[in-house]
C-alpha cells in the first residue's frame, strides 16, 4: 500500500521538482507526528523530515515514511544542499496556508529557485485529505465515541440551575479524562433564549425549567475530530418548541437519506433548506448545512447553497440544519456522515429524537 507521501508525489509528479510542506496539520498528516515545527521536503526520489533538536529524538522513533534530519543552524543552506543534490529548481508551496512573509523569507534566502505559488500543492493535499481511509474513519469514530460518552454522562445530571459554563465544563472534562487528545473546538453550551445564537459563548446563565439546552462539541483522537450538536429540553417543551424541533429533525433526516457519492454540496444543502423554507423559517436558517471533518474541524467539502463540489466516497461531512428565533430559542441537530457509493454511514449514534429530562 502506498504511503501518503507516495500518493502526493503521484499527484504532483511532472509538474514541479519538489514540494515543501510547512503547515502543522499537513505535516502531521504526511508523517504521523504532531509537532509545532519542522519541514517536509518531498522529491520524486525521496522525502525528508527536517526537525529541530526539541523533536529529533521523537521523530527518529516515530517517522518511518521519510528520512529524518536534524535541522541545522543555517536551515537555508541545508535546504539549498538538498535541492542541489536532487537537481531541483522549482518548489511547490502550500498556497492555502503559507503566509506572504514566510514565502518572502524563503525567496530571499533561496534566490536561485522558483517557488510555485499556484494551488497545485494545496489542491493535491485537499484531494488526499478529503478521501478518508478506513483507518481514518476508525479514528473519527473513536473521537465520536468519546463525545457521545460525555453527553450520556452529562444527561444523567443535567438539571435546572446548572450554568452554561458548568455544562460545557462537564462535557470537556469527561472527554479529556477519558482519552481525548484535545477538544475539537471551544464547546458551545447554551440555554433558554441564548440558544437562538448559533455560535453563542457559554456564560453564567442558569438553566430554567422547560428550557432548551443546545450543546455543540467534539473530541480529538490521534489527530482526528468529531463534531455533534444536540438540543435537549430540561422539562417539557411548549408546542412551538416541539414544532420547531420536529421541522429541524425532519430536514436532517431527509438530508441524511439523500447524502451519497455523486450529490453536490449545493443539492444536499437544498434538501434540508427547502423543508425549513416551506415551513416558513427561511430567514431563521442562516448558515450552511454542513462541512467536512477530519484532521481539522472545518474541512472540505462543504454542503452550502453555493457549493458545486460533488461528494465522493470517503468524504466525511456534517449535516446540521437549524432554526433560530431571536430572543426566544433555537434548535440545531448535527450528525456527521461518511459518504459511500449508495448512501452514507452515520457516524453519530445518539438519537435525534427530542430528549426531555
Amino acid at each position: 500500500m502506498k504511503t501518503r507521501i507516495e500518493k502526493l508525489i503521484n499527484l504532483i509528479s511532472g509538474k514541479v521538482d519538489c514540494a515543501l510542506i510547512t503547515d502543522d496539520i499537513n505535516r502531521r498528516y504526511l508523517t504521523g507526528m504532531k509537532s509545532s515545527a519542522g519541514l517536509v521536503f518531498i522529491f520524486p526520489e525521496k522525502a525528508y523530515f527536517i526537525i529541530d533538536f526539541r523533536y529529533i529524538e521523537k521523530a527518529r522513533k516515530t517517522v518511518k515514511c521519510c528520512e529524518v534530519i536534524e535541522q541545522e543552524q543555517d536551515i537555508f543552506g541545508q535546504l539549498k544542499n538538498i535541492l542541489q543534490k536532487h537537481c531541483a529548481k522549482t518548489i511547490a508551496v502550500e498556497s492555502q496556508s503559507m503566509t506572504l512573509q514566510r514565502l518572502k523569507n524563503f525567496q530571499k534566502n533561496l534566490k536561485n529557485f522558483e517557488f510555485i505559488t499556484s494551488n497545485l500543492l494545496s489542491q493535491a493535499l485537499y484531494d488526499l485529505r478529503t478521501m478518508k481511509s478506513p483507518e481514518e474513519i476508525e479514528k473519527i469514530k473513536s473521537a465520536q465515541e468519546l463525545a457521545e460518552q460525555a453527553l450520556n454522562s452529562l444527561l444523567e445530571n443535567l438539571h435546572v440551575g446548572m450554568t452554561e459554563r458548568e455544562v460545557a465544563l462537564a462535557l470537556d472534562f469527561h472527554m479529556r479524562k477519558n482519552g481525548a487528545e484535545d477538544l475539537s473546538f471551544e464547546t458551545i453550551a447554551l440555554t433558554g433564549s441564548h440558544t437562538s445564537m448559533p455560535h453563542g459563548v457559554p456564560d453564567d446563565r442558569k438553566i430554567q425549567k422547560n428550557d432548551f439546552v443546545l450543546m455543540d462539541f467534539g473530541a480529538v483522537v490521534d489527530g482526528y475530530h468529531s463534531d455533534m450538536t444536540r438540543t435537549v429540553c430540561v422539562g417539557q417543551p411548549t408546542e412551538e418548541m416541539q414544532e420547531i424541533y420536529e421541522i429541524v429533525r425532519h430536514a436532517q433526516d431527509m438530508a441524511k437519506e439523500f447524502a451519497k457519492a455523486g450529490v453536490s454540496g449545493k443539492d444536499l444543502d437544498a434538501v434540508a433548506r427547502n423543508i425549513i423554507n416551506k415551513a416558513g423559517y427561511d430567514k431563521q436558517f442562516g448558515h450552511s448545512l454542513g462541512h467536512g471533518v477530519g484532521m481539522e474541524i472545518h474541512e472540505f467539502p462543504v454542503a452550502s447553497p453555493t457549493s458545486n463540489k460533488i461528494l465522493e466516497v470517503g468524504n466525511v461531512v456534517t449535516i446540521e440544519p437549524g432554526i433560530y428565533l431571536p430572543e426566544k430559542f433555537g434548535v440545531r441537530i448535527e450528525d456527521f456522515v461518511h459518504i459511500t457509493k449508495n448512501g452514507c454511514e452515520n457516524l453519530t449514534n445518539i438519537t435525534n429524537t427530542l430528549i426531555c429530562l
